[in-house]
């Protein structure tokens, strides 16, 4: 009788211990689902290995690279969580959070009015300036004022703020708008558009990758006028929850300027080549 008694105990305990262990593993792989284009270098692009600290991509043999990159690696074990990257098309960014698909859009997105209508952010995670990025050695190159591209062909990414912008432009020939950064600059390597709106780091990005291109970074005053939450990169969360918003900042809040000037520089330097 006690040695059945004692098995009884050992079957028992043993079931406990995986119990245990099913629960503690569970926990171990708790996601932080992040979707991003992997097309908007130097924030995010795709590359064919893990070089230089890239995240593979869900469902791909790829990987994700770049300044969001890190941004959500830090956010993600800040939160104790296995970061995972959803590539995921600009247009479907929030529609993905909102499903639920995701956890949070970390794609220099910017925290704008009509945006925070639908989505929460956290504080900003990087500030830029408004550029022009043109054909090396075309007329626009040495533009220094909005004025200089009246009647060149202009245009941006689709839903962007960006491309409202193009309407300071006197005179301009706006064109359709695009899907991503790389339709325009193969667009702009061919001709087809005269430069299209940009950020410094993509614009530097795009020049660093691409010797034919050229970034025109305006005068004081004679350039693009934005708000302050049009050219900050905010962090999209799914309305609801005041306490991951919290969390991110406070995480946001540890990494120095010092520390997000060198991660885009780090990021500059190693975007693929063409990316």
């Amino acid at each position: 009788m006690r040695s059945k008694l004692s098995l009884v105990l050992i079957i028992l305990l043993v079931f406990g211990l995986l119990l245990t262990s099913g629960c503690t593993s569970n926990k171990e792989v708790e996601e932080f689902r992040v979707g991003m284009e992997c097309g908007y270098a130097p924030f995010n692009w795709t590359q064919t290995d893990s070089s230089n600290g890239a995240v593979p991509i869900e469902g791909s043999t790829e990987f994700a690279g770049g300044y969001d990159v890190e941004i959500a690696k830090a956010i993600a074990r800040g939160l104790d969580k296995k970061l995972v990257i959803v590539k995921t098309e600009w247009d479907g960014l929030t529609p993905a959070l909102l499903s639920g698909s995701i956890d949070a859009i970390i794609a220099g997105m910017s925290p704008t009015a009509e945006r925070q209508k639908t989505i929460d952010f956290s504080e900003p995670y990087y500030r830029s300036d408004l550029v022009m990025v043109v054909k090396a050695g075309s007329k626009y190159e040495k533009a220094t004022s909005l004025a200089d591209f009246s009647g060149a062909k202009i245009t941006a990414q689709l839903n962007t703020f960006h491309y409202t912008v193009i309407d300071q432009i006197p005179n301009v020939d706006k064109q359709a708008a695009m899907a991503d950064f790389p339709a325009m600059r193969v667009a702009l390597e061919a001709g087809i558009i005269d430069g299209y709106v940009s950020e410094r780091p993509e614009g530097i990005s795009a020049v660093e990758a691409n010797d034919n291109f050229a970034m025109v970074v305006f005068e004081e005053g004679k350039g693009f006028v934005a708000s302050d939450e049009d050219v900050a990169i905010s962090v999209g969360l799914k309305k609801g929850n005041p306490d991951l918003v919290k969390k991110i900042n406070d995480i946001l809040a540890k990494i120095s300027e010092e520390d997000r000037i060198k991660l885009m520089d780090n990021a500059i330097k190693n975007q693929p080549a063409g990316k």
